[in-house]
């Protein structure tokens, strides 16, 4: 196994520091003129058209990086069953018998299906993986139950005790259950005969990809704000509650200090009281999720001595603020009055994503001729694992 790396990452690393250099002078023009009071839009414009530059440079060298880290081998891919090639062309359902597959029917879905053999489950998830921020950050569960149930205790049970001394009995841990119901995801890709006849086409790549580009928008969606209710559970949808009186089950906040958005003076500030609303066992591994307009926000924040708080990263590697890295979600929301723009946590520890094993296909050439459908289906779950490893920053006052 062998990673490759691309022959263009480093003249875009070159570009991007260029970009960034630009940004900075452009900026420190701008924030001098509204020291000055004279205040010009043609500054704004700039900052803002190097600030989104500097933004495509950043993720063109993501998706290099992304790509590189996969690993590459001369092996060929492990191709689909025969008889499950032969159903996605043709419909024809004789060869499924032979395979670790079956016909289901599940909860109150009328539509049945078939159980996709293990290569196209891989693949979905591979696909998921590249296309979702979340994914990349959280723990991720395979589960073969509908419901993933994880006991948590929230409580020490250890004690002292001398070499030769004698031992009292411990209490009994306080233990909590954490639900994580697999909620159904579907996707209906549609494709024509003679992209299924053409014998160059892997059916299973296409398949693979079709449902990543309807599944990943939806996931990527409800592990923010999802309600828990058909759906995974999103950060923001837990009670937040001040971050000095939160407890279990609940989510901690750090005011921003006013309404809406930062004052001047308490940017940086803020987000060190968010840093350290953390314990130092989250800490090592924190991450700040915020969306690219918040972000572009904070790239023009300096700290009291007069350094930009947002350094670009190269090599692979995230941007940071405050020396820890960055990864943008563009359903977080915006910086508005009570929002909850940025989130700073250890996200491998604090959320866990379920994955029930076994995608679904139906095969449906029927319902819109002259086009085969392909009616997908996943069974996807989430939420917050560990309430002590994520914070919130929420715009208001208190």
């Amino acid at each position: 196994m062998e990673t490759k790396a691309h022959p263009e990452s480093a003249a875009l690393e070159a570009k991007l520091l260029a970009e960034f250099e630009a940004f900075k002078a452009a900026n420190d023009e701008r924030l001098a003129s509204i020291e000055s009071k004279t205040a010009d839009i043609l500054l704004d414009e700039k900052v803002a058209r190097i600030d989104s530059s500097l933004a495509e440079t950043k993720s063109a060298l993501n998706r290099i990086a992304l790509n590189a880290a996969a690993p590459f081998t001369e092996d060929e891919p492990e191709a689909a069953p025969e008889g499950w090639s032969s159903y996605l062309r043709s419909g024809d359902e004789r060869g499924l018998s032979r395979l670790n597959t079956k016909s289901l029917n599940m909860g109150d879905d009328a539509e049945g299906g078939y159980v996709a053999p293990p290569q196209l489950d891989r693949l979905i998830e591979a696909r998921l993986l590249a296309a979702s921020p979340m994914r990349q950050i959280a723990s991720v569960r395979q589960t073969s139950s509908a419901t993933f149930r994880k006991p948590v205790s929230l409580g020490s049970t250890a004690s002292w005790a001398a070499e030769t001394g004698s031992r009292t009995e411990t209490t009994a841990p306080t233990l909590s259950l954490l639900d994580f119901p697999a909620a159904e995801l579907y996707a209906m890709p549609a494709a024509t005969q003679a992209l299924l006849d053409d014998a160059y086409i892997d059916i299973d790549e296409w398949l693979a990809d079709e449902a990543q580009e309807a599944f990943s928008s939806q996931e990527n969606a409800a592990f923010i704000s999802g309600t828990g209710t058909n759906q995974p559970k999103g950060i923001l949808n837990y009670t937040q509650v001040a971050d000095a009186s939160h407890a279990w089950d609940q989510i901690g906040y750090i005011a921003s200090g006013a309404s809406g958005a930062f004052t001047t003076d308490m940017e940086v500030e803020k987000l060190l009281d968010l840093i350290y609303a953390l314990k130092p066992g989250f800490r090592s591994n924190a991450r700040f999720v915020m969306n690219r307009r918040t972000l572009s926000a904070l790239r023009k924040v300096k700290d009291g001595d007069g350094r930009y708080i947002f350094a670009p990263g190269l090599g692979g590697e995230a941007s940071s603020l405050l020396g820890f890295p960055v990864t943008e979600m563009e359903d977080m929301p915006d910086i508005a009055a009570d929002a909850t723009p940025i989130a700073f946590g250890d996200f491998r520890k604090g959320y866990l994503i379920v994955d029930r094993q076994g995608a679904r296909v139906l095969r449906d050439p029927y319902s819109a001729k002259p086009y085969v459908l392909f009616y997908t289906t996943k069974r996807v779950g989430g939420g917050v694992q560990n309430f002590d490893a994520i914070k919130l920053m929420k715009m208001a006052a208190s």
